[in-house]
């Protein structure tokens, strides 16, 4: 009789050891990988910074890139106002500088007069 209840209980020993686990595991995917998630996202977002991208940093100021060094981004607040901030200082890119179209050499064929 005393053998059985000692067999039982190595079974409820073992439950909690299982929810701890679990916790860990819910903990995870519920807060670390979207975090992880944000901040890649974050990281790609700062290091594709050009000159003419309109940003808004952390701080709520908006501004035009005017020069991208390599720790730090140069921005214009108002004409001819340019103050420099960090790169993670950048919260988010309002609307990205349009890449320069190509120029194509185009020749205009005129009519021939008869």
């Amino acid at each position: 009789m005393l053998y059985a209840a000692a067999s039982g209980g190595g079974a409820g020993g073992l439950t909690p050891i299982l929810m701890i686990a679990l916790l860990f595991v819910v903990m995870y995917f519920m807060m670390i990988r979207p975090q992880q998630k944000r901040r890649r996202e974050a990281e790609q977002m700062q290091s594709a910074l050009a000159p003419g991208d309109e940003v808004v940093t952390i701080g709520g100021l908006h501004g035009t890139v005017t020069v991208v060094e390599d720790d730090t981004v140069l921005l214009e607040v108002a004409p001819g106002v340019q103050t420099r901030y960090a790169r993670p200082a950048v919260a988010r890119v309002v609307k990205r500088a349009e890449a320069p179209e190509a120029e194509t050499i185009s020749e205009e064929v005129e009519p021939v007069k008869e």
